[in-house]
């Protein structure tokens, strides 16, 4: 199934994508794309109904993030060896856990905002994992028994905060809008295999990142595993898996930096494509 969320801001709809490619508003059976609607027996609700009798909803109205009231945004760094190396970092021996602050997640084509004080604002285009089973301590052997499904993610960052202003990460990765999410949560029984997705992210027409999940240091049902270790999962986190090779910061013999009329487009194999554009900010 492909499941999304429909309509203005904090007013969204929830919503599954027929076959024809029309929309179906589900708000008659579930309440969002959220939290237990994401569980086994969720899902199941929604596998039971017969989409064709649903109302159409208008395929123009603005997409929301896939997945509504998102409880943590956990972000995997350095997870494709030919990212760390472009970037001159070592290749880590375990998982590199950082986090988004929810207030970033926005739509798939929303407007991006360059935050103020910005100086090197970033793309990434990373495939997200969406839990719906509660994971404590789970085995890698059963960790994809946890995960609901997959969308696309721009991890949208600012080096010049993330690593040239001291402490963590997470200061260059929580800015309002840097967590494009969407257009759909796709469900685990579609996606074959989550490590052979090919992804890819264009900035005005140039293609900059264009990898593989095949080449993930570790891989999905690794980093489900290993986060459960430090920390519960619960239904509707997500958790982002990293990026491939070309973002802004490895582009030599110069980075190249975001700038207020860029338009980012971005998209993974099955899971489907963002577009933003990159607007400065204003109080």
């Amino acid at each position: 199934m492909k499941l999304l969320r429909v309509g203005a801001k904090g007013a969204e709809k929830p919503a599954i994508l027929a076959e024809d490619g029309s929309i179906r508003d589900l708000s008659g059976i579930v309440g969002d794309i959220g939290g237990e609607t994401l569980t086994p027996e969720g899902l199941a609700k929604i596998r039971a109904v017969d989409i064709g009798v649903l109302p159409k909803l208008d395929a123009n109205d603005r997409i929301g993030p896939c997945v509504g009231q998102v409880g943590k945004f956990i972000c995997i760094g350095l997870n494709y060896a030919d990212h760390a190396a472009e970037t001159g970092a070592a290749i880590p021996a375990e998982p590199i856990i950082f986090m988004k602050a929810t207030s970033a997640i926005i739509g798939p084509n929303d407007d991006v905002i360059i935050p103020k004080n910005a100086i090197k604002p970033d793309w990434e285009v990373e495939l997200g994992v969406v839990i719906g089973k509660e994971a404590r301590y789970v085995d890698e052997a059963d960790a994809m028994d946890h995960v609901a499904g997959y969308c696309v993610i721009n991890d949208v960052s600012e080096r010049h905060f993330q690593t040239e202003r001291g402490g963590t990460w997470d200061k260059g990765k929580g800015s309002d809008t840097f967590g494009p999410i969407g257009p759909w949560l796709v469900t685990r029984d579609e996606v074959a295999d989550p490590q052979q997705l090919g992804l890819w992210l264009e900035v005005d027409g140039h293609r900059y990142q264009n990898g593989s999940t095949k080449t993930m240091i570790f891989g999905v049902a690794h980093v489900v595993s290993y986060v459960s270790q430090f920390m519960s999962l619960q239904p509707g986190d997500i958790i982002s898996t990293g990026t491939p090779p070309g973002v802004g910061m490895g582009i030599k013999p110069e980075p190249v930096w975001l700038k207020p009329g860029n338009v980012m487009r971005l998209g993974i194999e099955g899971l489907g494509e963002q577009q933003q554009t990159v607007k400065a900010y204003s109080a």
